[in-house]
């Protein structure tokens, strides 16, 4: 039964969002083509689900989900070497959205995985419906046939495998060796993009696709954590030293710096050792998405699009420009750094920090901004010439003790 229900799946609305896109042609066939491709992969894995018990090694069970995996991927990748094409909101669309195939390595509830991914896609959708619902009305369609198709499949996975992928059989199936063979060559797979969000697209192994997907919103659980061997209040010898201590094992030789990263990993983005690039782009970035900069120097990143966070970490001569901030915008450990956001900016926190140039943009003047262990900052307030107000942040206070044995503290004012 669960076979039968996703073959209706494939041959209903999947089948009309494939019919949509021969009739809108260009990028959007070839991409459909992956697509297709993808579920019919998913499909020869539920079959062997079926017919068989949960292997008992997980590498056996990344063989079989290799196809579908590299198949996401390639879909993936084909945006990113279309980012010119005039249907790059519908690419967008399905890459955004299609990682909801990785439902089959989500437990215990992998219904709402699916629905999360249909939702991730919606930014691109509705761009799709503003941009050509009163042009061509198959556009419209488009976007219908694709919504209803992962919205079938949250309700496939729902009614068959509510807690998980089910295997139906008693023995479990043997690896093949060498791993299942590629797609077939009747639906060509475009090579990777040469930039660096297709970093994790290089290797052969598409396996760490699956790993990635069960992350849900824990978008910081691969920040830098200080442990307490490298806290100078644990390790007095720190405050001499100024640097962590050797873990045992490690080489006392000086190690190289670390190469340079720029990576999308799920909903984080990771810039980090990156220096004198000011070239620095995160495109489409969406809501819930956190920008991370860590040890750049001398660059200049630029965020497009309306963002949840962003954390700048140990940058020094540093400028990041956004649009728009949900939450807050902190600065860590920096020198020398600047921002500019051009519309709204709940809170700015600066700790640490020596250097640092905010602008401010005329929705965003309502921010708070806190400061901590910090000097050298100035606020740039838009003027409506168009030009800025340059006002200092306050570095010094004068604290006394009042009659109730409390402390009052005022800004003591530097004025020269």
């Amino acid at each position: 039964m669960s076979v039968l229900g996703y073959t209706d799946i494939i041959q209903g609305p999947l089948a009309q969002y494939a019919q949509f896109s021969v009739q809108i042609g260009g990028d959007v066939a070839q991409h459909s083509q992956l697509v297709q491709q993808v579920f019919k992969a998913q499909l020869q894995f539920l079959e062997l689900a079926s017919q068989s018990s949960k292997p008992a090694n997980p590498n056996d069970l990344m063989i079989f989900l290799k196809p579908t995996s590299d198949i996401i991927a390639a879909i993936q990748d084909f945006r990113e070497k279309n980012r010119t094409s005039q249907f790059f909101n519908h690419l967008s669309a399905i890459s955004e959205s299609i990682p909801a195939l990785g439902w089959v390595a989500v437990s215990p509830a992998p219904s709402p995985y699916v629905k999360e991914m249909n939702d991730a896609g919606q930014f691109y959708t509705n761009r799709v419906l503003k941009d050509w619902k009163e042009k061509d009305k198959r556009h419209v369609e488009w976007v219908k046939a694709w919504v209803q198709t992962l919205t079938e499949l949250q309700a496939f996975v729902k009614q068959y495998h509510t807690t998980g992928l089910v295997w139906s059989g008693k023995n479990a199936p043997a690896a093949p060796a060498g791993g299942i063979p590629p797609p077939p060559p009747s639906c060509p797979l475009p090579p990777p993009p040469l930039d660096n969000f297709a970093a994790d697209a290089a290797g052969n192994d598409r396996a760490a696709l699956f790993a990635q997907i069960n992350q849900g919103a824990n978008v910081t659980s691969n920040l830098k954590k200080v442990t307490s061997d490298m806290q100078t209040h644990k390790n007095p010898a720190l405050k001499q030293t100024g640097a962590a201590p050797i873990k045992s094992g490690a080489s006392n030789v000086a190690q190289p710096d670390k190469p340079p990263v720029f990576t999308r990993d799920g909903k984080k983005w990771l810039i980090e050792y990156q220096t004198r690039n000011h070239n620095l782009l995160v495109e489409n970035a969406e809501m819930n998405n956190v920008v991370y900069l860590y040890k750049c120097n001398e660059c200049t990143v630029t965020i497009k699009g309306k963002i949840n966070s962003v954390v700048i970490d140990a940058c020094r001569k540093t400028a990041i420009v956004m649009d728009s901030i949900v939450a807050a915008v902190e600065f860590i450990n920096c020198q020398s750094v600047q921002m500019q956001v051009f519309g709204k900016v709940p809170t700015i926190s600066v700790d640490k920090t020596d250097g640092c140039q905010i602008y401010l943009g005329n929705e965003s003047l309502d921010v708070e901004v806190v400061t901590s262990k910090s000097s050298e900052m100035n606020i740039l307030i838009p003027t409506s010439g168009g030009d800025y107000i340059e006002q200092a942040v306050p570095e010094q206070f004068k604290t006394t003790i009042t009659p109730n044995k409390t402390l009052k503290t005022i800004i003591v004012e530097n004025k020269g």
